[in-house]
């Protein structure tokens, strides 16, 4: 099932009770940074300090009250992980959250904070995401695949209505991609509402599954090794790769080492403490000038969860 743009608009009416729209800013120093003009979307403001929160309300707010009582089960290293928790903690759900035994163990904090519970388990998040199944199949618990479910889709939506309603000349919204919701859900909104302004997809070259899926037409796996964890996916998923293959510009990549450097850019120059995820889109416009320059664009900060170790990469 394809979201529709009315379905964006829909979940815009059932979020605006939880959350208010986040602030776009520009600063003179990152355009100068850029050869850009450079507006930079904060979803780093989020309760949850990430875009991932507007599916989960979105996913939650439409179930009957059958559903929520059966809990929900999904599987993250990411922000999509606190997203389900946050959505379970606002309509008294129970949520469990799989997660790579491997991760770190504020971002498990994270998710038990709001009454979530965390299982830590597997080498690696494909192990994790079987788990989600299995455990989905012993307790009954709805299994939330973080890139096939077209309601979290939606609610990502939203932050690009928001763009576009406000700036409907830009020359190009720039998307970090795990999953592919982000990406997906600009591509989606930008056909309709700004069909000048291209989407442009950025992932890491560590763990780059959607980028290469995109490129090859089809759902492949790759190697995940990428350290930022928002980008930490070894597969693409249906969902989003079929709206990316009919309407994304084009699809770049950079280096975990660039996307540290677009950290350090957006410290100094935009007073905004990202996340790796949350300067990956920073990063393809500083990497890519031929593509950028002089050009007028939107850059999408994800998440401000930046973790200890890359908290320590900071001058």
């Amino acid at each position: 099932m394809t979201p529709s743009l009315a379905e964006v608009r829909a979940a815009r009416t059932l979020l605006q009770q939880h959350l208010p729209p986040t602030p776009i800013w520009s600063y003179p120093l990152l355009d100068r940074a850029a050869g850009a003009s450079v507006l930079v979307k904060h979803e780093n403001t989020q309760p949850v300090g990430a875009f991932k929160v507007r599916g989960g309300l979105t996913l939650l707010a439409g179930m009957d009250d059958a559903d929520r009582a059966r809990g929900t089960v999904t599987y993250s290293t990411g922000n999509h992980a606190q997203s389900i928790a946050y959505a379970g903690h606002v309509f008294g759900a129970k949520c469990t959250v799989v997660m790579p035994a491997g991760t770190p163990p504020a971002k498990a904090a994270a998710v038990e904070a709001w009454g979530a519970r965390a299982i830590l388990t597997g080498d690696s998040l494909a192990a994790a995401e079987r788990y989600a199944h299995q455990h989905a199949a012993d307790t009954g618990a709805l299994l939330i695949s973080p890139g096939d479910t077209p309601e979290l889709l939606a609610g990502v939506g939203t932050l690009y209505l928001e763009i576009l309603e406000a700036h409907p000349d830009l020359d190009a919204i720039v998307v970090p991609v795990g999953s592919g919701t982000g990406a997906a859900a600009a591509c989606l909104v930008a056909a309709e509402l700004a069909p000048n302004c291209a989407v442009i997809a950025v992932q890491s070259t560590a763990s780059p599954a959607a980028h290469d899926s995109w490129r090859a037409g089809r759902i492949v796996e790759r190697p995940n090794r990428t350290t930022v964890a928002g980008l930490a996916t070894g597969r693409g998923f249906a969902l989003p790769q079929r709206l990316m293959r009919a309407r994304l510009a084009d699809f770049l990549l950079v280096t975990d080492d660039q996307i540290t450097e677009a950290r350090r850019v957006l410290a100094r120059t935009a007073h905004t403490l990202a996340e790796g995820a949350g300067a990956t889109a920073l990063a393809a416009v500083l990497s890519h000038p031929a593509v950028f320059t002089g050009r007028r664009i939107a850059v999408v900060c994800t998440g401000g969860n930046a973790d200890p170790a890359e908290l320590a990469t900071l001058p």
